[in-house]
């Protein structure tokens, strides 16, 4: 027993990385119901001595597993996409169809890489998971973690269609097991001790389909202007759940709308995907810089010291309307109105926000017309959509007439100011408007 407690316990993958404990602690579990077994069913002949012992225990990591790994790159997933019909090729799931595992482990993939949950999550999920209200569909998972059953999560069309098309394709597969009855994705056999498709079995699929695939590059070059092929090593499942929560901490989503969205218990937990470090802050304000505009889209540069002590922050731009500035801008006296304003100062960090204002406007346009809302402020809105229409269309003309890698580098710049903002405690917007008189 000892010996094999020994080997299980460190016991690691074909890379030679010692396996997580969980999985180490699932195998001696088998292990030892094994033996049991054997010597329940009388076809195992050992002394009394040969049992498991207290010190023959594999201890839980003291780690939080959302402060491991790293996110997969979008680049990288954006190459995994294009080669996803792949996924699943030669892998063999009990007496499953082969067409049918690669549908089966490309849903799983789908679900994993736009919902942001962790794998056991995924591979849980109920078969009826899908939750319409209006035009809003969402997901219905269980925090297995956190010990909260059915939990929501608004999902995009895309992702809905996916899961719809395999719930439709799982209604017809022939000798599932009956105790996957339940379960989106079905387990192997009756008999695999697991209801559902089990972590490690889509684990191992995905590893097999990265390891298979001829290229997965990442976006830097070597001296000689080689393409650096991406660490494979670093693309798991678990990975992915890293790469939606920074996906939308690089967009500027609240950082308490992220914690719901990763239904964290500790805030600090989803503030570790907002942290940038002071010199890529600096780096960043001094390539936005270059690229401020007013309100009409012309080009209207400032220094790095300019951008980070003259504005104050609104969420469409920057203001330098002095006396805004000096009461941080709680001194605004046209509120929500930035594009028509002479202090007005966006820049392509702010394009999301601006876009989404935007919508926003024309949302507003609708219920204003329905209202039967007086000319004036219908045109009021008309003006102000085609007033950020149009230094936003300026912006993005601006940076699609850069050359590639400054136009990467511009990204990147725009996805860190907006993490950074984000994740700041204060209120972007001034929300009353001071008359001259209160000044």
């Amino acid at each position: 027993m000892q010996a094999a407690f020994d080997e299980i316990a460190a016991s690691v993958d074909q890379d030679g990385r010692l396996y997580g404990a969980g999985y180490r602690g699932d195998l001696w579990t088998a292990f030892c119901q094994t033996v049991d077994f054997g010597r329940l069913a009388d076809l195992l002949d050992a002394p009394g001595s040969f049992m498991r012992r207290p010190s023959q225990r594999i201890p839980d990591e003291d780690t939080n597993e959302d402060e491991l790994g790293k996110a997969v790159p979008e680049h990288v997933i954006r190459q995994l996409d294009t080669q996803l019909v792949s996924l699943g090729t030669g892998v063999t799931y009990g007496i499953m169809d082969p067409a049918h595992v690669r549908a089966m482990f490309q849903t799983a993939y789908v679900v994993l890489r736009d919902s942001g949950r962790r794998p056991l999550e995924v591979v849980s999920l109920p078969r009826n998971c899908l939750e319409r209200e209006r035009d809003e569909v969402s997901l219905i998972w269980n925090n297995h973690k956190g010990r909260r059953m059915r939990r929501r999560l608004p999902i995009t069309s895309s992702t809905v269609a996916a899961i719809a098309k395999w719930q439709a394709l799982r209604d017809t597969l022939p000798d599932t097991p009956s105790v996957s009855e339940p379960y989106l994705f079905p387990a192997i056999t009756s008999v695999g001790g697991s209801d559902h498709l089990m972590s490690n079995n889509f684990s191992a699929g995905m590893r097999a389909w990265v390891d298979n695939l001829e290229t997965v590059n990442s976006d830097a070059m070597d001296a000689e202007g080689n393409v650096i092929p991406f660490d494979r090593s670093l693309i798991y499942p678990y990975a992915f759940r890293h790469s939606f929560a920074q996906r939308h901490a690089d967009a500027g989503t609240p950082i308490d709308v992220l914690r719901d969205l990763m239904d964290h218990d500790d805030p600090k937990t989803t503030m570790g995907y907002y942290r940038v470090s002071l010199e890529r802050k600096r780096k960043a304000v001094k390539t936005l810089s270059l690229m401020v505009t007013d309100r009409s889209g012309t080009a209207t540069p400032c220094s790095s010291t300019a951008y980070e002590q003259r504005s104050v922050a609104v969420p469409f731009g920057g203001c330098t309307e002095p006396t805004n500035v000096k009461a941080g801008g709680h001194a605004c006296p046209i509120r929500f109105q930035c594009s028509g304003c002479g202090f007005y100062r966006p820049d392509p960090s702010y394009l999301p926000a601006i876009e989404d204002h935007a919508n926003s406007l024309r949302a507003d346009r609708e219920k204003a017309r329905a209202m039967d809302a007086a000319c004036f402020v219908i045109d009021n809105l008309t003006a102000q959509i085609t007033s950020y229409e149009d230094v936003a269309t300026k912006m993005r003309e601006r940076m699609a007439a850069l050359p590639e890698n400054e136009r990467a580098e511009l990204e990147d710049a725009a996805a860190v100011l907006r993490r950074v903002r984000a994740g700041g405690e204060h209120k972007l917007l001034p929300l009353t408007v001071v008359s001259k008189a209160g000044r």
